[in-house]
């Protein structure tokens, strides 16, 4: 009977080549079936298994058929694939966290940047009943600090140009609070947005 511990009857680079295989196999497998799992998809029995067999017809040839010739080298390949797949059912959910916080920055990056140009766009039309007298002088309560709806638009302009720049959300709420703001202070001044835009 051979011994656990005799000469392996192949070379070392072949040795380290199974074990490349049955680390990347085996962590593979278990990442893809997280990441199946946390998508909670209609067809997740499907997908697990296809995963957990694909994993096995992989690690279970690269580590049965070296343990037939050297039982030391399936030993020690069996271990290997056992760490693996340990560290990746602990080390997934980093990964997926790290990615849905990349996500979520480019998804919040996308909405400040239209938020920006939204912005732009109720300051220029508040600045109409600022800066041309036409305007002022049709619609003076939008100049006027003492109404109410005029005040609260003040604020929310504060406000947004407080948040302008930031990395989170707040902006484009803040943003989204100034178009109201406006949109109530031009209602309250009586303002009619199917006339056409007066000139100076």
């Amino acid at each position: 009977m051979p011994s656990l511990f005799e000469s392996a009857p192949f070379a070392l680079w072949q040795l380290l080549v199974l074990a490349v295989v049955v680390v990347g196999a085996s962590g593979a497998s278990v990442y893809l079936v997280r990441k199946h799992v946390a998508a909670d998809s209609d067809g997740l029995p499907d997908a697990v298994f296809w995963d957990v067999f694909a994993g096995l017809a992989i690690v279970a040839p690269a580590v049965i058929l070296p343990a037939l010739a050297a039982p030391w080298a399936g030993l020690l390949l069996g271990v290997l694939a056992v760490a693996a797949a340990v560290a990746s059912y602990f080390w997934t959910p980093r990964v997926f966290s790290r990615r849905a916080a990349r996500r979520a920055s480019r998804d919040i990056a996308a909405s400040n940047e239209a938020a920006a140009v939204r912005h732009r766009g109720a300051l220029a039309r508040w600045q109409r009943y600022e800066l041309d007298p036409a305007h002022s002088i049709d619609y003076p309560a939008m100049s006027d600090p003492r109404q109410p709806e005029t005040a609260a638009l003040i604020r929310a302009m504060r406000d947004a140009e407080r948040l302008r720049g930031g990395t989170d959300d707040g902006y484009a709420q803040a943003v989204d609070r100034l178009e109201q703001a406006l949109a109530d202070a031009e209602r309250a001044a009586g303002v009619a947005h199917d006339a056409p835009t007066r000139r100076s």
